[in-house]
């Protein structure tokens, strides 16, 4: 997507697109590097939309007749249907997607055609038709966050009371409850969905009418096309609306967080779905066997999904390299700026497609993870607060004396509940029955009612609250 002024010529061939300046078209090596075509035809749907909005302004400000926009604005409509019908022949020698849409529209209609391209460029041309592209899938993007935070939703309140370890350094650390567990990918999730509701709003700028740099001597009606398009507003500065890409690069960095959470979850879901673990089960739907060993159940969709989000990550590290080092305004350089967000929006919609699959088939194994809970001195904080609160007890020194009881517990091979009350009266005296009370899992989910904790009651709170926003 070279940089062309505004022109009011027929464009018949690659050597006319480019105009007088050159002799003869480029070789084949030149074409094969400048030909953007294979790729930006992505766009063809937001290229035409653009074309028809500029078409329109160009009559309504009396820059183009009337007939003239007519038949361009039938005609794209045209090449438009021929393109998603498959029946459009795409020539690598037309470069790219806007130069193939004009030389087919020209077979349409005629000279008119040549009017179209009247005060743009394909550099204002190219950056309004990939932020269109872009604004879609950021918009694509929170519909797939929702759906998958509804998924999470309705297991947490399936499992509002069911009862699971909490894990810190990934080593038992306190009871939590499960629907506890799938509202904090909820959360990380709505930041995300809140990440691309940020960058669209910030994004929602029309370059259309910035031409090739320094704007245009027509009366073109900038506002008339921004509002056509859905923008808030024309970008403000020619200079920067044609070599803006920071669009493309706020979809990559709220991509790649949100990427990251989603290899977060996949990487629990691996974990989870282990012999060892046996927290959840997935269905055939989302796990393959072996070749060799007819015992096996492999969570693929999650590791997959781990794996796919280095695409991600890795397209945002390329954009980044891309833009460093580019001066004002336009380079072609930043023709190299789409591939890696096609790339990217393809597999984070996936990844968020096949994560809100397995989220809905998922089945948690609930004694499993009961007895998990219960394992591996998971109550020892509820004993250490009970000292505090029963005893008058100064929380290190009630951190000590639950440090000894563990000692003890470990020493005769049992846990905390499993001590007799004689065992902790050999560490501290003064401890009584009431101390059972609180070293079941079940007590301990129950006390952690300060907001945004694990008990039931809280949990239910939460889940009513995401129903409410979710619809």
């Amino acid at each position: 997507m070279s940089d062309t002024g505004s022109s009011d010529s027929t464009a018949t061939s690659a050597n006319t697109m480019w105009g007088g300046r050159f002799a003869a078209g480029p070789d084949a090596i030149m074409e094969a590097i400048n030909a953007s075509i294979s790729f930006d035809q992505r766009m063809v749907r937001q290229d035409i939309e653009g074309s028809r909005a500029h078409a329109a302004m160009l009559a309504a400000t009396g820059i183009l007749r009337d007939s003239d926009v007519e038949a361009i604005r039938e005609g794209l409509l045209t090449v438009l249907s021929e393109i998603e019908g498959g029946d459009f022949a795409f020539s690598t020698a037309l470069e790219d997607i806007h130069m193939n849409v004009e030389a087919r529209l020209t077979e349409l209609v005629g000279p008119a055609a040549g009017r179209l391209h009247t005060a743009r460029s394909r550099n204002d041309q190219v950056a309004t038709d990939f932020k269109l592209w872009v604004r879609d899938q950021m918009k694509a993007a929170i519909t797939g966050l929702e759906a998958l935070m509804r998924a999470l939703v309705a297991q947490a309140d399936a499992g509002a009371d069911w009862v699971m370890p909490g894990f810190t350094h990934l080593q038992t650390a306190q009871p939590v409850t499960w629907g506890h567990h799938m509202l904090a990918y909820v959360e990380m999730f709505a930041r995300d969905r809140g990440r691309f509701a940020d960058a669209y709003h910030r994004m929602n700028e029309c370059p259309l009418g910035a031409a090739a740099l320094a704007g245009t001597s027509f009366p073109i009606d900038r506002e008339m096309t921004a509002k056509a398009l859905g923008f808030d507003r024309p970008a403000a500065n020619s200079l920067d609306a044609v070599s803006d890409r920071d669009f493309a690069l706020e979809f990559l960095s709220a991509a790649s967080i949100c990427a990251m959470h989603l290899s977060r979850f996949a990487e629990e879901l691996v974990i989870w779905s282990s012999a060892q673990f046996r927290f959840v089960s997935l269905s055939d739907r989302f796990s393959t066997g072996s070749s060799i060993m007819p015992q096996k159940k492999n969570p693929d969709a999650a590791e997959l999904i781990r794996a796919k989000i280095g695409r991600i990550f890795g397209a945002n590290v390329a954009l980044m390299t891309v833009m460093k080092g580019l001066p004002l305004a336009y380079s072609k350089d930043m023709q190299e700026d789409k591939e890696q967000v096609f790339d990217a929006a393809d597999n984070l919609m996936l990844a968020l497609a096949a994560m809100e699959g397995m989220v809905g088939d998922m089945q948690a194994r609930v004694p499993e993870l009961e007895a998990a809970a219960a394992s591996g001195f998971s109550t020892a904080t509820d004993l250490a607060d009970w000292l505090v609160h029963s005893l008058d007890m100064p929380f290190r020194d009630a951190h000590h004396v639950t440090g000894s009881l563990v000692k003890l517990a470990e020493d005769k091979g049992c846990d905390l509940p499993d001590l007799s009350l004689d065992d902790m009266q050999s560490v501290h005296g003064a401890i009584t029955d009431d101390v059972f009370g609180v070293l079941g899992v079940h007590n301990s989910v129950a006390s952690r009612t300060s907001y945004g904790g694990t008990a039931p009651v809280r949990v239910r709170e939460q889940v009513a609250r995401w129903q409410k926003l979710l619809g």
